[in-house]
């Protein structure tokens, strides 16, 4: 449960995702996803490590990794829309099998890395998960965590909660990509669609995570 709260929510690693997963497979949208995990085990290795703590204390260089997700989230919202337009005007095939999965991979690792909202993640709740005690986690969701608070309350510091943790992050790269494509294959008109909304949520939130950081800088010069 823990896993699958913290995978499931719509966002900008979704998007990358359920593009990846539409446009060219099930195995091109299970390799974004491990993508995205492989950026969480980063983070935890970094938390284990003490770095983490660092971006606690240094907001200048949080705003920064926060904007440089925003351009690549506008950079890559372009290529969905390329995607989307390819999907509905041309017969080309696109890339090989191979460099489709290793170019969802990497687009969603850089992503990853550079997600505000995964690095919030491990500043917070991260970070408390290597000590004892308990933790809100649906409370720290962007827009509804207040509403959220006490839904799932889980104890920390435990080998079993960590592995449940990346656990049901593997149970969600797996199951959305195929449902996924099965629901591609019953609609002719859903890989196009689905690029399209990836290109809208990615470009949302590249613009927000651009404003934020260039506030959060602004902020600091003054």
């Amino acid at each position: 449960m823990f896993g699958l709260a913290l995978a499931a929510p719509p966002g900008p690693m979704n998007a990358v995702i359920a593009e990846e997963s539409v446009l060219r497979g099930w195995i091109a949208g299970f390799t974004a996803g491990l993508g995205a995990m492989s950026a969480d085990l980063i983070f935890f290795a970094l938390s284990l490590a003490g770095v983490v703590a660092f971006l606690d204390g240094a907001p200048t260089v949080r705003a920064v990794m926060v904007g440089v997700g925003g351009l690549l989230m506008l950079y890559f919202a372009t290529g969905a829309v390329r995607d989307a337009r390819a999907d509905f005007l041309s017969d080309d095939a696109g890339p090989s099998p191979d460099d489709a999965d290793a170019r969802g991979f990497t687009k969603a690792f850089v992503l990853a890395l550079t997600n505000p909202y995964q690095i919030l993640f491990w500043l917070t709740v991260g970070v408390g998960l290597l000590e004892p005690g308990t933790v809100d986690v649906l409370s720290y969701l962007p827009a509804v965590g207040d509403g959220l608070a006490g839904v799932l309350v889980v104890r920390t510091g435990s080998p079993a909660l960590l592995a449940g943790l990346f656990g049901g992050i593997v149970v969600w790269i797996v199951g959305f990509p195929a449902t996924l494509v099965s629901v591609g294959r019953r609609v002719d008109a859903f890989a196009p669609a689905a690029a399209a909304a990836s290109a809208l949520v990615l470009a949302g939130f590249g613009v927000t995570f651009c404003w934020t950081a260039a506030r959060t800088l602004l902020d600091a010069a003054a």
